[in-house]
Formats: structure tokens, C-alpha cells, sequence
């Protein structure tokens, strides 16, 4: 089927039908480019997502959970995923947006041009008309005129009374006429000649040609929306392998969550390495009861292994855990006292392991030199070996305050393996309530990061915690001072209460456990928490 057979008298609604197909490419453009700009604030949104929820993390606050772990490799993969949807939006545009854009200029220039020949071929076809047109009109008139005269000669021939020069001059005039109307015919002949053979043409050779030029404008046109089509496809199916990539590490990460190694490593983090505290012994205080001979069957009998243990008496409270209260944090002192044995030798041996790594850098640097040094001896063009002198002082300076701390923390972690039994059976209790993060914990038990809020109230202790604390008469000699920092209720038993910039003695330093046994002015005695107080102790006891 051919447009220029078919349609040739339909050149108004060619035109407008060739309008639409470029409308409609242009609206397939449009739809085009919003779909890809949904892919880029998809893409975008995403990657803000995983950048909310991957934040950047010290060494020490890197996951070791492994549903921590596949979180984060979920959160890799997610971003993977959002760089593949910012591909397709990329190649949308180019391919696809961008090619129909230009195109649809391509397209309107040609279609310009093809109906502009349209037109002149029209406007040149309607020339011709009109000259038929009045060289008929034109032939017309001159065969009435030529009547006319004919009549008018006939009238005067016949008339008797007319005089033969009226007659003569009618006949010339007639005579003129008919000249006038014969070139009229002529005229009107040959134009009317041109005129068939200009439309012949105009609708057998140039409209056809015409027409057909826009009918292969058109369906370039539909064969090119076709192929973006699929290409706006292809976009797609590029990036599925990529995609089903990312998915894989996604199940595979959900694959690795492994809940016995997570809890594994909670014991790993929070074990204190204390021992669980010990039964306590019955303590008979009726043995020195005077008893009848009637009752001596009955009593309970003397035995030597029915005294009460002083040590256990004095140490009974120390030997009770907090499992449920929360003590206030201790400082963070640089041998890590202030955490319990297990976990002090964890760090204390990660810190050895940390200074036994630079050391071995300085080192490295310090024989680097050396060579560079003996270079420059045997090769003085080089370089001069004095200016390497410095830096050489330097590294071998840095070596020997490393191997000064890793000393001075390898002892610290001897002690810990030497004593950890030890302490264990002495004070059980001492850290179970410092297991936690290397935040701050409040007096409340809450997790807080805001230093002003680390001592605002006591603890909760158990009540029974310091009952058998001060059961000696005779009081311990002062080993020091403290200032109160901070105002405290003594509320439970065996605490003391005292007041902000109160000065107190102190007769016990803290155990580990994040309290110091001290004596106010009034010689009452009593434990506050070591966090609230500035403790100096001092060779020289006072206030015994």
C-alpha cells in the first residue's frame, strides 16, 4: 500500500497525521526521561540509606557479630544494587532519551521539507488553473463580442436606409472580432493543454513522490520507536546478572548469621573471669548461752569448727554480687584496673600486641636507614649520611619508649594472670557491673554518652551489702583524705552520706568494685562511690 496511490487527494490529513507521530515520539521521550529520573532518586535515596545506616566506625567499634557482619555486607550489596539502578538511568538517558531527541529534530526538519515541496507542487498546479481559467473566461467574452457584432453587421446589411460606410465599418469590426475570439481560442486551448498536463504530473509523478517520501518518514519513524523500545528492555536485562549478584550476597549474608558464635562472643566480651561467690557458713552466736543439764542434750554442742571466721566475717560482703543493681563507672585509669581480670587481660594483651606491631615498624624504619646511612658512606654523591643522622635518633628513641610501655604493660598483664584467683575469692563482686561499652553508664544504669550526667545519684546496692563491714571496735587508721565532688545519700546500708566539698578519711582504697570505705569527722564510717570523691593518700595517717 502506497500513500501516493492511495492518498493522493488526503495531503491535509497527511499532514496532520505525520504531526501526531512526532507528538507521540516526543511523549514516549518524556516518559522516557521521567522514568529515569525515578531511577536516579531511587538510586540516590538508597545510597543516603546505607549511608545512614553504615556509619563510619573506629577500629574498636568495628561489628564482630555475625548478624552485625550481614548487615553490613546486605548494606555492600544494597549499594551495589543502587550503582546498577544509576546505570540504567544512565543508559536510558543516552540511548534511549537522547537518541529519540535527536531523532525527533531529524524528523521534523525532513517532514518540514517534504511538505513544503507539497505545497509549491500545489501552489504551482493552482497557477496553471488560474491561467486556464482565464484564458477560457477570456474566450468567452471575445465569442459574445464576436455575436454581437455579427448581429449588429447583420442588422445594417439589411437595412435599406444605412449607409455603406456604416456597413463597412460594421463589417470590420466583426471581422476584428473574430480575430480577437480565434486567438482567444487559441490562447485558451494551449493553456488549457498545460494545464492537464501539469495536473497529470502534479498527481501522478510529484505528489506520489511526496507522499511516499513521508510514508517512509513515518515508518522510519515506528521502526524506531520500536527498536528504543527495546533497547529501554535491554537497559534492563544488562543489569539483572549484576542484580541477582547483589541478591546472592544478600541470602548469602543472611547464611552466615551464626547465633552460637554471637553469643559465644558476648562471653568472649563480658566474661569478668571472677569466680561465683561462695556458700556462707552458719554462724552459731548461742554457744556462749549457759545451758541446764536437761537442755545439754538438746543444745547445740561446742564445736571448734562452730566459730565464726573472722577473715570470712570481714571479707563476707565482698564475696556478694550486684547481678541486678548498677554501680557507678569507675574512671578509666592506663593500667586498666578499672575493669574486671578477664577482660583487663584481653586488652592489656591487644595493647601489648598493638605496641609490638609499631615496634617492629620503627625497627623496620630504623635498619632502612641504617642502609640508606651506609649508601651514603660508600657513595657520598648520593646524599649526605649526617642528615640521616636525626631521623635515625628519632626512630631509635620511639623504639625505646615503646619497648618501655610494652614492659610496663606486660607487667601490668602479669599481675592480672598472677592474681586473678586471688582476687577472684577476695572480692567476686568487684567488676560483674562493668561490662560496658566504652560510653559512659549514669548512676541509674542508663547509657549515656553527656559526662555532666556520669554522677548524679548512688547506686542501689543490696541492703545487706556492708552489714558485717564494721564489725571490728577498733577503727583502721586513716591512709589519706578525700574531697567530696559530689553530694551523696548513703541511703543503703553500709554507705555513708556526705556532702559536696565534704573532706573525709580514707581507710580503704577501692577493691576494683568502684567504692572506698571512708570516716567523716564524726568518726562514722561507711563505702561511697570512689567516682564521687578526689582521693590523697598520704604516708602519715591522721584522724585515727
Amino acid at each position: 500500500m502506497s500513500w501516493g496511490t492511495d492518498l493522493w487527494d488526503q495531503f491535509e490529513n497527511l499532514d496532520k497525521h505525520t504531526q501526531w507521530g512526532i507528538d507521540f515520539l516526543e511523549r514516549y521521550a518524556k516518559f522516557v526521561k521521567e522514568r529515569l529520573e525515578i531511577e536516579q532518586v531511587y538510586a540516590k535515596q538508597l545510597r543516603s540509606l546505607v549511608k545512614k545506616y553504615c556509619p563510619k566506625r573506629s577500629k574498636e567499634d568495628e561489628p564482630r557479630f555475625t548478624s552485625c557482619l550481614s548487615f553490613y555486607s546486605i548494606l555492600n550489596e544494597l549499594n551495589d544494587y543502587a550503582g546498577q539502578r544509576e546505570v540504567v538511568a544512565e543508559e536510558m538517558g543516552h540511548n534511549v532519551y537522547g537518541e529519540l531527541m535527536r531523532y525527533s529534530q531529524d524528523l521534523k526538519a525532513e517532514r518540514k521539507h517534504h511538505l513544503q515541496e507539497g505545497r509549491k507542487t500545489q501552489q504551482y498546479l493552482d497557477q496553471c488553473w488560474k491561467h486556464m481559467d482565464n484564458s477560457k473566461k477570456k474566450f468567452e467574452r471575445e465569442c459574445k463580442e464576436a455575436e454581437k457584432s455579427q448581429m449588429i453587421y447583420d442588422r445594417l446589411d439589411n437595412d435599406i436606409n444605412a449607409t455603406k460606410s456604416e456597413v463597412e465599418k460594421a463589417k470590420s469590426q466583426l471581422y476584428l472580432r473574430q480575430h480577437m475570439a480565434e486567438e482567444s481560442k487559441n490562447e485558451y486551448a494551449a493553456q488549457l493543454q498545460n494545464f492537464n498536463a501539469e495536473q497529470w504530473k502534479h498527481f501522478n509523478v510529484s505528489i506520489p513522490q511526496i507522499f511516499k517520501n513521508l510514508q517512509d518518514m513515518d515508518e522510519r519513524r515506528t521502526v524506531k520507536l520500536g527498536e528504543t523500545y527495546r533497547t529501554f528492555a535491554e537497559v534492563e536485562r544488562r543489569v539483572i546478572p549484576i542484580v541477582s549478584k547483589c541478591l546472592e550476597g544478600m541470602v548469602t549474608a543472611a547464611k552466615n548469621v551464626d547465633e552460637r558464635r554471637d553469643s559465644g562472643i558476648v562471653v568472649e566480651s563480658f566474661k569478668s573471669g571472677f569466680e561465683p561467690p561462695v556458700d556462707f557458713p552458719f554462724e552459731d552466736f548461742s554457744q556462749n548461752i549457759q545451758r541446764t543439764g536437761s537442755d545439754s542434750t538438746i543444745g547445740t554442742p561446742k564445736t571448734e569448727g562452730s566459730k565464726p571466721d573472722p577473715k570470712h566475717a570481714i571479707s563476707r560482703t565482698k564475696n556478694k554480687l550486684w547481678l541486678f543493681g548498677k554501680k557507678p563507672k569507675a574512671p578509666t585509669l592506663e593500667d586498666l584496673s578499672h575493669l574486671p581480670p578477664e577482660q583487663r587481660r584481653k586488652k592489656l594483651q591487644q595493647r601489648i600486641d598493638e605496641l609490638n606491631k609499631e615496634l617492629q615498624k620503627e625497627m623496620d624504619q630504623r635498619d632502612a636507614l641504617n642502609k640508606m646511612k651506609d649508601v651514603y658512606e660508600k657513595n657520598p654523591q648520593m646524599g649526605d649520611p649526617g642528615s640521616l643522622q636525626p631521623k635515625i635518633s628519632e626512630t631509635i628513641c620511639n623504639m625505646e619508649k615503646l619497648r618501655s610501655e610494652i614492659h610496663k604493660n606486660e607487667s601490668w598483664l602479669a599481675e592480672v594472670e598472677g592474681k586473678h584467683g586471688s582476687r577472684g575469692e577476695r572480692r567476686p563482686s568487684a567488676d560483674v557491673n562493668h561490662h560496658t561499652p566504652h560510653g559512659r553508664e549514669s548512676p541509674e544504669g542508663s547509657y549515656t554518652d553527656d559526662h555532666s550526667q556520669e554522677h548524679r545519684s548512688p547506686p542501689q546496692p543490696d541492703p545487706h551489702e556492708f552489714d558485717d563491714e564494721f564489725d571490728d571496735d577498733d577503727p583502721l587508721p586513716a591512709i589519706g583524705h578525700c574531697k567530696a565532688l559530689y553530694s551523696f545519700d548513703g541511703s543503703n546500708e553500709g554507705t555513708l552520706v556526705m556532702n559536696e566539698n565534704e573532706v573525709l578519711y580514707v581507710i580503704e582504697e577501692d577493691k576494683g568494685d568502684g567504692w572506698t570505705r571512708v570516716r567523716n569527722n564524726s568518726g562514722v564510717e561507711g563505702y561511697v562511690p570512689t567516682s564521687y570523691v578526689e582521693i590523697t593518700l598520704e604516708k602519715n595517717s591522721k584522724g585515727s
